[in-house]
């Protein structure tokens, strides 16, 4: 499953959990402690019709939530599978967003008024198809308007052309050092019959350690695989729920090499997939927004 969470009842999000496989977040990860201030929490909304009858036509409602990276001042890279069928994005940065959950941001007019970024251009890869998403799952949220109190230290970075080839070409031992960051579950143990027993689901920015496992293909991907698969397990963390479109980064750098896109095991253990942005294609349709 992909891993955009949909903001409902708690109740919802284990039904969700109990069916599907979630990609691997940040579970079992540790606190940013500031390393990636340009690493944000994205609310998608989706025009809707109310039952309400002081509400006059389709409203933008907010539907799930994502996580992804500002990469200059006005571009934010994310999953295409968080951007695909959105009308409208808000966007927070703050490393600890606990206290946002208490607040009322159901309608995108409310979010657009304490939001640290909101806009309405929101873009999916033009290849992009739901129905094989892990094709083409990377999206950006473009022209966004910005707070005039927002002050980013620095902006994600898109990597060389290639670099998964290069790096699938070394043993494993002198492979790079991977980051994976996010705002996803922190926690999901399952019964024995599957339905999800505990979840932990705070709002806060976790970043967990990754090490290349390989690469894998479906259908028509490129001969070299559309994504990476990444360890992730209790001692190093993963990605999970709410992960998705966060960055999977070179450590140490702000280079983002991967967005995650979606869980191999369930219930966010084992490995996950990150879909790579280093291909020709999706370079080149990212530097259209960045810069």
């Amino acid at each position: 499953m992909r891993l955009r969470l949909p903001l409902a009842a708690m109740t919802a999000v284990a039904a969700v959990l109990a069916l599907a496989s979630p990609a691997s977040a940040i579970r079992y990860g540790e606190p940013d402690d500031g390393e990636h201030p340009y690493v944000g929490m994205m609310i998608a909304y989706t025009s809707q019709d109310l039952p309400d009858d002081d509400v006059d036509g389709p409203v933008l409602v907010r539907s799930w939530r994502c996580t992804g990276t500002m990469l200059d001042v006005d571009t934010f890279l994310t999953a295409g599978h968080c951007t695909d069928g959105a009308a409208a994005v808000a966007i927070w940065f703050d490393e600890d967003l606990r206290a946002l959950t208490a607040d009322d941001y159901f309608l995108f007019e409310d979010a657009m008024k304490s939001a640290d970024a909101h806009s309405t251009a929101v873009l999916t890869h033009p290849d992009y198809d739901a129905g094989a998403f892990y094709l083409h799952d990377v999206g950006v949220v473009d022209a966004l308007t910005v707070a005039q109190d927002l002050a980013l230290d620095g902006y994600g970075e898109l990597p060389e052309e290639g670099y998964w080839d290069d790096q699938l070409a070394l043993r494993r031992q002198q492979r790079d050092s991977l980051t994976t960051v996010g705002y996803g579950l922190q926690r999901n143990l399952p019964t024995a019959g599957g339905a999800a027993a505990l979840i932990e689901a705070d709002w806060v920015r976790l970043q967990a350690h990754s090490e290349l496992i390989g690469d894998r293909q479906f259908g028509a991907a490129p001969a070299g695989g559309a994504y990476v698969v990444l360890g992730a397990n209790a001692n190093t963390g993963g990605a999970c729920v709410a992960d998705s479109g966060g960055p999977t980064l070179v450590e140490g750098t702000s280079t983002v090499v991967a967005v995650v896109s979606f869980s191999v095991n369930d219930p966010c253990g084992g490995t996950s997939a990150a879909y790579r942005i280093d291909t020709a294609d999706d370079l080149a349709w990212l530097a259209g927004f960045v810069g």
